[in-house]
């Protein structure tokens, strides 16, 4: 069994920063594809990033590339989300997911096992 807790939402102006994290717990965190997606009310989930279990591979969605960026910490069982220069459209509920399935970081959500419960990031424009 894992267990995902992410932190780090809120509110912040339009063009601020936000860094969520994601703690994971239960499971051999350091062999595992790491993912962050997120999801409007009446919308399907849509990916933002992923992390390979070293870090030498990331995949971005496009809008959110030069923008954002993933890393993780196996020592602390964690993985980042560094968001700058915000926008109003990225106003939803943030998840963090993990998957270990092939080793190479997807933006298919039915390639993670495990999901956060979330955490809501609010952007005024």
């Amino acid at each position: 069994q894992v267990r995902l807790e992410e932190s780090g939402g809120g509110f912040v102006q339009a063009g601020g920063s936000l860094r969520l994290s994601c703690a994971a717990s239960g499971q051999n965190f350091i062999t595992n594809v790491m993912g962050w997606f997120r999801q409007a009310p009446g919308k399907e989930r849509e990916f933002v990033a992923a992390i390979n279990w070293n870090g030498g591979d990331k995949l971005y969605t496009d809008s959110v590339k030069g923008r954002f960026t993933i890393s993780r910490d196996n020592a602390k069982s964690t993985v980042y989300l560094q968001m700058n220069s915000l926008k109003a459209e990225a106003t939803t509920v943030y998840y963090c997911a993990a998957s270990w399935g092939s080793g190479v970081p997807s933006a298919r959500t039915d390639e993670y096992m495990y999901w956060g419960q979330g955490t809501q990031v609010a952007v005024s424009s």
